[in-house]
């Protein structure tokens, strides 16, 4: 069906959804609960790493090397997730990722004990040792990684399977800032803990959260098809505007198709290359604020709670409201393809203003906290719609499988900007120049997104829906 005549078909479908049901929200609303847990579980180190660098001795590099790990296994991790989630369905591979993703975050409790016995293997195989606490909570961040790999395949998954195209971006937008709210909760409450209880209680408390979730996850969730407490009505709003192949059941026993072939569609390659460029971005935000304002302004945990809240509080608003943006192009006459697009424009000047942090950043850390904040309020912004331009154009059996390519693109850009952050801060601090390498960092974050748009657009630049997978 022609994008434009599809939009103008759905401008009814505000008054039909308040007649149908509104169980799916109840589903969005598991998935925004799982995001919020899969942040604060990432963030714990970031939070606890100024405690944690002076008690170990680390440098900027080990740091990096430490974070870099969870990226990197996070990258091969994302790929190999979505087709595991597409094999086992959203239900048992939720279930599988935030099991093994609490465990991963407990471990970094113990992460030197775990240290000493890696230490022990390598000596025994003849291999040089590594410093206890960088190997140990190098392998908690592994595990934690291999976990939350399957959070945003699955969760994209089941938005394709509960909500029409038009309400897509906007109910990842919705689950998507759970990874603010866990943003906001951890400087909140994880300093605390730490500080009463040491940073273990840190690691144990906030890891044991998941294990919560996956109760309600298996009591409330099931496909659309056979979950009892969705209506006929709102079943058949969900599957309104799918395609002929969309809505068609896909037998048990059709293979996948291979991530050759899926490499072979330009969509793919578009959103690989916005995922490539842009989650380092936001990683970088996550993995290395605590350290900027520890570091050029002498502030500890405790001092960092309330500006790191107020910059994570920033990034729901870009989060929800970059969900809603396409919306408002396609009720003004946009397809749902030009909407997106028109939408992640806009976003992608946004973060141009991060380009000031440093410089307004000797009047005080609170410019660049604004500034940041913008910048990462636009990054939840793209996500949101970012990733809904998978099931727009993908059927739904194959969209973990592509989000997984795309997520492993991400997390090896991720690892690139950490490797080079902690390269360019060690430089530059031994130069008693750091401001140099943090100034060097935010020009690449606020210009990734603007180069994102413009190889993506040219990769694809009218909208073509996948039909023979």
């Amino acid at each position: 069906m022609n994008q434009q005549v599809l939009s103008r078909s759905l401008d009814k479908t505000p008054e039909l959804a308040s007649t149908v049901g509104k169980y799916r929200w109840t589903i969005c609303g598991l998935l925004f609960f799982a995001t919020t847990i899969n942040y604060l579980d990432r963030q714990v180190l970031s939070l606890l790493a100024p405690l944690l660098t002076k008690e170990f001795g680390w440098s900027n590099t080990d740091y990096a090397n430490i974070t870099a790990t969870f990226q990197f296994v996070y990258a091969i991790s994302m790929l190999f997730a979505g087709r595991v989630i597409d094999r086992l369905g959203t239900k048992r591979a939720f279930v599988l990722a935030i099991v093994v993703w609490s465990i991963g975050a407990i471990a970094h409790a113990y992460a030197i004990g775990i240290g000493t016995a890696a230490n022990s293997l390598f000596t025994t195989l003849g291999l040089a040792a590594v410093p206890v606490s960088i190997i140990g909570f190098m392998v908690g961040r592994a595990v934690l990684a291999i976990g939350e790999a399957g959070n945003f395949p699955a969760a994209i998954k089941a938005t394709a399977e509960y909500f029409p195209k038009r309400e897509r971006s906007f109910a990842t937008g919705i689950f998507n800032s759970g990874a603010n709210v866990g943003a906001i909760l951890a400087p909140l409450t994880v300093p605390l803990i730490a500080e009463y209880w040491g940073w273990q209680a840190a690691f144990i408390a906030v890891g044991a959260i998941g294990f919560f979730w996956m109760g309600l996850w298996l009591w409330l969730y099931d496909t659309p098809e056979r979950q009892k407490r969705l209506s006929a009505g709102e079943l058949a709003y969900i599957n309104s505007d799918s395609t002929p192949v969309e809505a068609a059941p896909v037998a048990a026993d059709k293979p996948k198709a291979s991530w050759f072939k899926l490499l072979g569609y330009r969509q793919t390659w578009a959103f690989t290359f916005g995922k490539f460029m842009t989650d380092g971005v936001w990683w970088f935000f996550l993995f290395w604020l605590p350290k900027y304002m520890s570091s050029q302004y002498g502030l500890t945990g405790p001092e960092m709670v309330v500006p790191l809240a107020v910059l994570y509080s920033m990034t729901m608003v870009g989060s929800i409201g970059g969900g809603w943006l396409p919306t408002w192009f396609i009720d003004r006459g946009a397809s749902i393809y030009q909407g997106r697009m028109r939408a992640m424009f806009t976003i992608a000047l946004f973060p141009l203003v991060v380009l000031a942090a440093q410089p307004l950043g000797t009047m005080g850390y609170w410019f660049p906290v604004i500034l940041i904040g913008i910048g990462a309020s636009a990054h939840q912004a793209w996500s949101a719609n970012l990733f809904t331009t998978v099931s727009d154009m993908f059927p739904k059996h194959s969209v973990g499988s592509v989000v997984g390519i795309g997520g492993m693109a991400g997390g090896l850009g991720g690892v690139l900007i950490t490797k080079l952050g902690g390269w360019l801060f060690d430089y530059y601090g031994a130069q008693g120049h750091l401001e140099t390498g943090y100034m060097i960092m935010f020009s690449i974050c606020a210009l990734a997104y603007l180069v994102a748009w413009l190889v993506m657009k040219a990769l694809v630049p009218a909208h073509r829906e996948i039909t023979d997978l």
